[in-house]
């Protein structure tokens, strides 16, 4: 068979992307090809680098290529990612590709130390990721990233402060806490609490994002209308524990979303404090709280189950410390790695397949 872009991209067809169950040519994913003699060189434009089925694409790119032309043949295969978004003509945040909510149904499940160390684990992979703490009257983001002490610049664009956000480990930051003192109480009605969310959505000098993910209040409030009518939300990310009231509320929580009026699309749920492992014993698991509540609300709503983070010493001193745990190597690493990767799959696969965002519009 002649080698030549028309063959290539003929053979290339065979090659389906996992998650979004269609060929890589149909998807547009292969991209400066180029054919010298029996050296082809291309690129696979993936639609996230936290892919976790990176190699084994590009495997299926050499044996179908292998298959058509014979083994001789030479290949430069350059595997780089392009992360998709399905945002609608937004006048705010317009360089966001993705904004996702990370929700509870009540606190103490670890809401914030989950969105912590997912912006770092996703920052990690090469994305691009702002975090804003919209827990207006329990700001933790600024203790979890070691921040406490720093407040935002600000500059004057077209005679309006535009505020910059602290940076600290790779990715963008914005809270109430950069912006009062550390031991003072935020004692606000709910309308002041949602104009501070707006205007950290819409004073902040955010950049190009691939994530931008938003640090919700427990359980259903003001903030979560407010978040909804301000900006389209790509989708919502539901952190539960394994007992029977977390899930409880995490119903709740859930169901909030998946209203009519509202109708934002469910990325996933993750179960927090799944199972407690020793430090010295990293291959036991006890199941203190429960066992697979997390999976069995993901089921009972049609929705994947994201991840399940164990319960270690190391994730409460790292947001004592202000090291998020995922930038430490063992079992806690493993599993925020792994909870971004399925959501940045969940949210390829939700751009790819579901209608573009577009604000709620909430009576």
């Amino acid at each position: 068979m002649q080698i030549d872009n028309t063959n290539i991209l003929k053979a290339l067809s065979k090659v389906q992307d996992p998650d979004l169950k269609k060929d890589l040519v149909t998807l547009g994913m292969i991209q400066k090809l180029h054919v010298e003699g029996k050296k082809i060189s291309f690129s696979v434009v993936l639609t996230t680098p936290a892919c976790p089925l990176k190699e084994v694409i590009k495997n299926n790119c050499v044996e179908v290529l292998e298959e058509a032309f014979g083994e001789d043949i030479d290949l430069d295969i350059t595997m780089t990612s392009q992360v998709t978004s399905s945002r609608a003509n937004a006048p705010l945040l317009p360089k966001v590709k993705n904004i996702i909510a990370v929700a509870s149904g009540k606190g103490g499940v670890g809401k914030s130390t989950t969105a912590s160390n997912l912006a770092v684990a996703l920052s990690l992979t090469g994305a691009k990721v702002g975090l804003i703490d919209a827990d207006i009257f329990g700001p933790s983001i600024p203790i979890m990233f070691n921040v406490e002490a720093e407040q935002p610049a600000i500059r004057q664009e077209n005679g309006k402060n535009v505020i910059i956000p602290i940076e600290q480990y790779g990715v963008k930051l914005m809270s109430i806490g950069f912006l009062t003192p550390a031991d003072a109480a935020v004692v606000w009605r709910g309308p002041m609490a949602s104009s501070a969310l707006k205007q950290f959505i819409g004073d902040v000098d955010w950049g190009d994002l691939d994530y931008l993910l938003i640090d919700l209040p427990p359980g259903t409030s003001d903030i979560h209308l407010t978040m909804v009518q301000t900006v389209p939300v790509t989708g919502v990310v539901i952190v539960t524990t394994p007992q029977k009231v977390a899930l409880g509320d995490a119903t709740k929580g859930l169901t909030m979303f998946r209203q009519p009026q509202i109708n934002v699309p469910i990325l996933g749920v993750v179960e927090n404090m799944a199972y407690f492992t020793p430090e010295e014993l990293p291959n036991n698991k006890y199941y203190l709280f429960g066992k697979e509540g997390g999976k069995r609300l993901a089921e009972k709503f049609n929705v994947p189950l994201l991840g399940e983070i164990p319960i270690v010493q190391s994730i409460r001193e790292s947001g004592d410390s202000g090291f998020p745990a995922v930038l430490k190597s063992g079992v806690t690493q493993d599993a925020f790695s792994a909870l971004a990767e399925s959501v940045a799959r969940q949210v390829a696969i939700r751009n790819a397949e579901l209608n573009k965002t577009e604000v709620v519009q909430v009576n």
